[in-house]
């Protein structure tokens, strides 16, 4: 039976500064709220629109008030699997639900976790170590400069200039900070010197879609701000980012990306909407990670941008995402 889709919920979060105040929590707050706003502009021209808070409440208000499908843009903001705590409510209620399931969200949010599932699939990916204390010892085979980063952040939190170390006692000082600051097992892996590339992927099988690839290039940024994706190339920087799509590369390197890119999605078991972070090296492409919530900023944002260059303005696109998870669960 085909349905009518008339009432969305979305689901956003409270505010990342109840758990820990800090610039990037206030960054990611500032990100969140422009992003709801922007995607209800474009529902409401269509549906009757709820706006739910990921808080205590969420479960009753949403029985009392059931949508037809929820818009997720939750990511979470406590716990190891907190992208997947929303979906797993929302499943439990059995209401359709945009964007992964439960398993994937967790696993790609686990960067770790991820990287193992992608060496298992054959697709590239730098090599790494994973510690959980400092009294840890170094992998001796790991070549270094070293990239130090949060296993479960996203929007650049807890990377930064120093996150890129050169020797043992840059890493250990570095690993110290990190393990304090941020509470969680921290993710070291090989620095993959070349070019930065992301790709968005939007659709399920057999009509998953690859939008143009984006180049990211810092030629202009600054080198004490680093020159790659740090916090504050994201927040600061955008200027003197260059965003180049589609990327200027051959046919054969193209493909490359695409292709490792699309193993990464499938490998995970993405739906509807994810984007893949990728680095260049001698014509190699290594997955860095994959986002199953990628920014839906609009007019900042990367996937957005690409899916721009596709041919799809931002109502579109959020169009295209609601008709493939409406289209997964058979509601039209």
């Amino acid at each position: 039976m085909i349905a009518i889709l008339r009432k969305i919920g979305i689901i956003t979060d409270v505010s990342r500064e109840t758990v820990r105040k800090s610039i990037e929590s206030k960054y990611e707050d500032e990100q969140k709220n422009s992003t709801l706003n922007s995607v209800k502009e474009v529902l409401e021209k269509k549906y009757e629109v709820e706006i739910y808070k990921a808080d205590e409440s969420l479960m009753l208000k949403l029985k009392e008030n059931r949508p037809d499908l929820v818009f997720n843009l939750s990511s979470g903001i406590v716990g190891e699997s907190r992208q997947s705590q929303v979906p797993a409510i929302l499943e439990m209620l059995q209401i359709p639900y945009t964007g992964s399931g439960i398993l994937t969200h967790s696993l790609a949010l686990h960067k770790g976790i991820a990287k193992k599932i992608f060496m298992q699939n054959q697709v590239p990916t730098p090599r790494f170590q994973l510690f959980t204390s400092f009294e840890q010892l170094l992998d001796k085979n790991l070549k270094f400069p070293l990239i130090v980063k949060p296993s479960m952040e996203g929007s650049g939190i807890g990377v930064h200039k120093d996150s890129l170390v050169y020797n043992e006692e840059e890493f250990y000082k570095v690993l110290k900070n990190r393990l304090e600051l941020y509470e969680q097992s921290i993710l070291v892996e090989e620095f993959i010197e070349g070019r930065e590339f992301t790709v968005g992927i939007l659709g399920n099988e057999p009509d998953i879609m690859v939008l143009p690839i984006m180049e990211i290039s810092f030629d202009r940024v600054p080198e004490d701000l680093g020159k790659f994706y740090t916090f504050e190339t994201k927040t600061k920087m955008g200027h003197l980012t260059d965003y180049i799509c589609p990327a200027k590369v051959s046919v054969e390197l193209e493909e490359k990306i695409k292709s490792v890119a699309l193993r990464a999605y499938k490998a995970l078991e993405c739906r509807d909407i994810s984007r893949v972070d990728v680095r260049v090296r001698e014509d190699k492409p290594y997955v860095l990670e994959i986002n199953t919530l990628p920014g839906l900023k609009k007019g900042y944002s990367d996937l957005p941008k690409m899916a721009e260059i596709a041919g799809f303005k931002y109502d579109k696109l959020i169009d295209v995402i609601i008709k493939s998870a409406a289209k997964r669960y058979g509601l039209i």
